[in-house]
């Protein structure tokens, strides 16, 4: 009952933070504005989505500060340029970060963000026009060149959106599936006077904002009148409120941020646990942790019931998937990992007297401490970095339509890659004890079982996902396998598993090895999650490949994760040659040299 008391004392706290702020639950007077419907990249969605993509798409962040310095959100910044009260061709504005095309193009590499007109009088266009060349010539194109494309979009959407009459949000008479009209357009489907009042209501929401732009109340009410009179023209085509709201909430919720501090706090808490014996908080830390998973399982059901499929369709979706799913395996194995009797002194041994002792038992509390830091910075990459990670729900690319093969395939792979994540966790634990306390035999070898189970996890999840994407690509591509990139690096990335496995299993390998593995192995993965779709960006894979991802930074931390495995492989080849020399019984079994070559 004292375990379910803190495991309850856990989660309520864990509720109360996802209270904070309270002003989330407070009502917004620009909600009509926000829930006036889009038709855009293929769905209908409110117009704060739109605002928020376009914003972080051109901008790479959801706010912006301009040349006069006040500080404006992601629809401040939208309604600005889409009403254009301000002169947006000398706002830098445009997001360009790759450095090489910079100083190509002889503009300041250390500067980020380019005006309009700045990017216009520079040879950017020649450099996007040979791109487009090499692209009709069926040139493989280069990482420049997938840059100079990025950048075109952003121009393109720069151009498309300040004072744009063509944004889609007359709706379509009769058919649910049928193109929207702008408002310079609506006469294509409306007589001018059934257009006559939306065309008035859109004259005075833009009149309001240009005369009192901070006016909330003022706004809501022009854009409320819009947005009846929108729905008036086709009451069966145009959203409910409820699904445009739902829409709205899920992003104002911002559930995927949420989660990531309180796995912070469980983290915290779980550390405190460990090396506080006193400090007797174990199941509050896993109810904390239990109310992360259960807001970040939230936002992925809501984000489904949104996008009407499965969230693991681009890289964004996958970082997300991914964190959850180092969360979640944990949480499992640290629930329903066996746990193991403390040693019991000879005063307190049953007797005659005494004939049982309650035996107390140790929890394994690392996987929560190996999976808590790789969820929150999986959560915090996917929640700052907009313009890498596209967080946009659009429509899934013809291959993709299946949802079944989608339902099953994407997720078992991205499962894997969260196993092996995992094991990357526990790895860096058990070779911090191995550089720092070798000593701690006991605990080395609960760390190295406990790693062993959530390799052959991570083994088992990525064979059935290679096996299942053979079948689909069967099906949608007329061949089980073609050695494209990604399944190459998959097979590459399950080999790196498979054969330290069978190594432990004939005694090649020990413990050591095993977590040197763990670690190591996970670049290949990396590389067949991370590399195929940023750097190489080949391959019929094409839907997931993106640009913005910085090699350099991922290339200098993997340098630096090698050295500490190095250095660690160092001083335990002389620790290991001490014990052996000594006639000392080294902590681990089966351990040999060969393991450090």
């Amino acid at each position: 009952m004292i375990k379910i008391a803190k495991f309850l004392v856990g989660l309520c706290l864990g509720f109360l933070i996802l209270t904070i702020p309270l002003s989330q639950f407070q009502s917004d007077p620009l909600a009509p504005l926000e829930n006036i419907a889009i038709q855009l990249d293929g769905r209908k969605k409110p117009l704060d989505t739109v605002a928020r993509e376009t914003v972080a798409q051109i901008h790479g962040r959801t706010s912006y500060t301009p040349i006069d310095g006040q500080k404006l959100n992601y629809l401040q910044t939208y309604l600005s340029l889409w009403l254009n009260d301000r002169d947006w061709n000398k706002e830098p504005f445009i997001l360009f970060s790759y450095r090489p095309l910079k100083e190509e193009v002889g503009l300041d590499p250390e500067q980020k963000y380019f005006s309009f007109q700045e990017l216009l009088s520079s040879t950017v266009g020649n450099l996007i026009l040979a791109a487009h060349q090499k692209e009709a010539d069926n040139i493989e194109l280069s990482r420049g060149d997938r840059e100079a494309f990025t950048l075109e979009n952003r121009l393109a959407l720069m151009y498309n959106t300040v004072s744009n009459q063509t944004l889609p949000l007359i709706p379509h008479p009769n058919d649910s599936q049928g193109t929207w009209e702008g408002i310079n357009t609506a006469e294509t489907y409306y007589t001018s006077e059934q257009l006559q009042p939306v065309l008035r209501d859109y004259d005075t929401l833009k009149q309001t904002y240009r005369d009192r732009p901070n006016n909330f109340t003022a706004l809501g009410n022009a854009a409320q009148t819009l947005r009846d009179d929108l729905t008036q023209l086709s009451p069966r085509v145009y959203p409910a409120a409820n699904t445009l709201k739902r829409e709205t909430s899920f992003y104002h919720l911002h559930p995927f941020a949420k989660a990531w501090k309180l796995y912070s706090l469980a983290f915290v808490l779980m550390l405190l646990v460990t090396l506080f014996p006193a400090f007797e908080f174990y199941w509050g830390a896993m109810g904390v942790f239990a109310s992360g998973l259960g807001i970040h399982a939230y936002g992925f059901i809501d984000r489904m019931a949104i996008a009407g499929r499965p969230p693991v369709t681009n890289m964004y979706e996958s970082v997300i998937w991914v964190s959850f799913g180092v969360a979640a395996i944990a949480f499992l194995f640290e629930l329903f990992t066996l746990t193991r009797p403390a040693k019991t002194p000879d005063s307190l041994k049953p007797s005659a007297f005494v004939p049982h002792i309650p035996t107390r038992t140790i929890r394994a509390k690392y996987y929560l401490l190996a999976a808590a830091p790789l969820s929150v910075v999986c959560l915090l990459l996917a929640d700052s970095l907009p313009a890498v990670l596209d967080p946009s729900i659009t429509p899934l690319v013809p291959v993709l339509r299946d949802n079944f093969w989608l339902s099953i395939h994407v997720p078992t792979i991205t499962l894997s890659y969260a196993s092996f994540a995992l094991a990357l966790g526990l790895g860096h634990i058990l070779l911090g004890h191995y550089f720092f306390a070798p000593q701690r035999g006991d605990r080395i070898r609960s760390l190295a079982k406990w790693n062993y189970g959530v390799l052959q996890v991570g083994v088992l999840l990525l064979t059935t996902g290679v096996i299942l994407g053979g079948i689909w690509a069967h099906f949608s591509w007329g061949r089980f396998w073609g050695w494209d990139p990604k399944e190459t690096w998959a097979l590459i990335a399950l080999m790196c598993y498979i054969v330290p496995l069978h190594g432990r299993l004939v005694g090649w390998l020990g413990d050591f090895g095993m977590a040197v593995t763990s670690v190591v192995s996970f670049n290949a993965v990396l590389m067949a999650w991370y590399g195929v779709n940023f750097v190489l960006g080949q391959g019929l894979h094409s839907y997931g490949f993106s640009t913005g991802g910085s090699e350099l930074i991922v290339g200098s931390i993997v340098g630096v994760d090698l050295l500490f495995v190095l250095a660690t492989a160092i001083k335990y080849k002389g620790w290991f040659s001490k014990s052996v020399t000594s006639n000392k019984s080294p902590v681990t079994h089966k351990e040999t040299e060969s393991v450090i070559s």
